[in-house]
């Protein structure tokens, strides 16, 4: 059964398109995520008008799911000992100086688009292989970003 994309997995801060006249709407994150907010909502981030550049809108993003991950206690198997605190602190530094973000998506408060866990896994490969790198879960969601 396919995931249904529903208003309150929607961060706030995503922009939604209200051009009922696009061509690719039934198909845009950002149309979709407009046709859900409730009707009490009466400000928030928009798409403007002037995406709509040369025929095609500068913003589209298409509504699909992708795998997502999060748990970071496997991605160091690879890395020597000596190295790992160091390893450790350049993925916590991807997110912000902070711990905070970091054990977001750790514990799966926040998870890792398909981008983020490229980035991660190019930050491991400085250390050594990645190969047979995971991390702990995984799940099909939207991306919004």
């Amino acid at each position: 059964m396919e995931k249904q994309l529903e208003y309150k997995n929607i961060p706030w801060e995503y922009p939604l398109c209200f051009n009922e006249a696009c061509k690719l709407r039934e198909s845009c994150m950002h149309y979709q995520a407009y046709k859900l907010h409730p009707k009490e909502r009466l400000t928030g981030p928009a798409i403007l008008p002037s995406a709509w550049q040369d025929g095609e809108c500068q913003r589209y993003s298409e509504t699909e799911l992708v795998k997502k991950a999060w748990g970071f206690s496997n991605i160091y198997n690879n890395v020597p000992n000596y190295q790992k605190a160091e390893a450790r602190r350049r993925v916590k530094s991807y997110f912000s100086w902070g711990n905070g973000p970091y054990y977001r998506y750790h514990h799966g408060v926040n998870k890792l688009s398909p981008r983020q866990q490229e980035d991660i896994m190019q930050i491991l490969s400085t250390f050594g292989s990645t190969e047979g790198l995971e991390f702990d879960h995984y799940e099909m969601d939207y991306d919004f970003y």
